[in-house]
């Protein structure tokens, strides 16, 4: 009989309400337990949270060290003399007081587990990577680790228009250049970043692979419809935060030259935005008073709400920022394939959700296209009116690409090397 292969998985958050990245890890992690492998899985979540299935277990924070002690004298200073200190003592060590504390606490966890695993898996969220931080104190495990990179890193590695230059970009670097040459193995959710990240840590290029966001199988616990949604509509929905570079305002106008072209829609169209959008509120505050076939809700609803309403709408939205490249595959790209609803992807042309659409997939536009926008909508909306069916993605190359039946294989893959 085939010894089962054992993955020890150190993920920052499995708490799937706070955010896009916790939301893909979990994802990730129950497609590695549907897929047949013995996991266990240290997280920082800093709570008790358990996976079905899945063995968990919650780091504790150090609350007894230096690291402790400055980060909080950090944040009274702060509050009292009203100075972000952050700034300057990052320039001077690299990372906060907090980060070094908490990769102290999940190393010191993991240097205490006795799991014989036969692969090592780190996952993080947003800029922290912190579990990444802290294997890398561990050389003995470096010989059998993945160091699952989820986005660009550092911040000044980001594609335009994104510019974020950090106090402590010199140390960030060290670190990942550092972590690109111990890690045995690692692995990307897209291969454009991948290769992006290849061009300036070119040993990436030697190990990596690809490991797409996951499409896990998720039970909506609640399904009565919010009072803002009406099914019989031809709905459009984005859901996710609109950072600042993520701007909704060509979207928004396409819908409102498509409903000027389309008088007769008004009544039937709905266009909802879900999600945090604090550098757009302004304007959207606007048009939420101006278009009444609009519904902007600014700030986080729950993941079981987003995941019903993406099955059940006409339309999923995929919005990146205006750029020559967008390297990223957005975390919810999983949820709207397997919602089965066309995707209209206003992404830049080199973009990997355009890569994995197709070249010939027609629902694709530059965010800030309106005229174009507008015709895609009025298209969507002609076929929609014709049979709602009509407006299903039937993407079964992509339904397996994020599956668990071929994360086992590119798992089993690794494991052999």
């Amino acid at each position: 009989m085939k010894n089962i292969l054992k993955i020890l998985v150190i993920v920052d958050s499995i708490d799937i309400e706070d955010s896009s990245g916790s939301k893909a890890n979990v994802a990730l992690i129950n497609n590695l337990k549907e897929a047949g492998f013995e996991l266990l899985v240290y997280h920082y979540t800093l709570r008790n949270i358990k996976l079905k299935g899945i063995k968990t277990i919650a780091i504790p924070e150090i609350k007894w060290s230096v690291f402790y002690f400055l980060s909080r004298l950090q944040r009274v200073l702060s509050r009292n003399l009203k100075i972000n200190l952050a700034p300057f003592f990052e320039r001077l060590f690299g990372f906060s007081f907090t980060f070094f504390n908490d990769t102290k606490s999940i190393s010191k966890s993991l240097k205490k587990s006795l799991f014989q695993s036969d692969l090592v898996l780190t996952l993080s969220k947003g800029a922290s990577f912190r579990s990444h931080y802290a294997v890398l104190q561990l050389p003995h495990l470096h010989h059998k680790w993945i160091v699952y990179v989820h986005d660009p890193y550092p911040f000044h590695y980001y594609p335009r228009p994104y510019n974020w230059v950090e106090s402590s970009y010199y140390q960030k670097e060290l670190f990942f250049r550092e972590l690109s040459e111990k890690a045995k193995y690692s692995a990307f959710p897209s291969q454009l970043l991948k290769e992006w990240m290849s061009s300036y840590f070119p040993n990436f290029d030697k190990t990596g692979t690809i490991l797409p966001h996951q499409n896990e199988k998720y039970e909506v616990q609640n399904t009565v419809f919010p009072s803002y949604f009406d099914i019989s509509k031809f709905n459009l929905l984005h859901a996710g935060n609109l950072l600042k570079q993520r701007s909704p305002e060509g979207l928004i106008e396409g819908f409102r030259m498509f409903l000027e072209r389309n008088p007769n829609a008004r009544n039937e169209s709905r266009l909802i935005l879900l999600g945090n959008a604090s550098y757009h509120t302004e304007m959207l505050e606007n048009y939420k008073q101006n278009i009444s076939e609009i519904f902007i809700h600014i700030g986080n609803k729950p993941f079981d709400e987003v995941y019903h309403l993406q099955k059940n709408v006409s339309v999923n939205i995929i919005l990146e920022a205006k750029g020559e490249i967008s390297p990223f595959l957005p975390a919810k790209f999983p949820h709207c394939v397997e919602a089965n609803k066309t995707i209209l992807s206003l992404s830049p042309y080199y973009s990997e959700t355009r890569r994995l659409l197709g070249k010939d997939y027609e629902f694709c536009s530059e965010v800030d296209d309106v005229d174009r926008i507008a015709s895609l909508i009025e298209k969507l909306y002609q076929l929609w009116k014709q049979n709602p069916d009509c407006l299903n993605l039937d993407r079964k190359d992509l339904e397996e690409y994020v599956s668990a039946t071929y994360l086992k294989e590119v798992i089993n893959k690794l494991s052999t090397n």
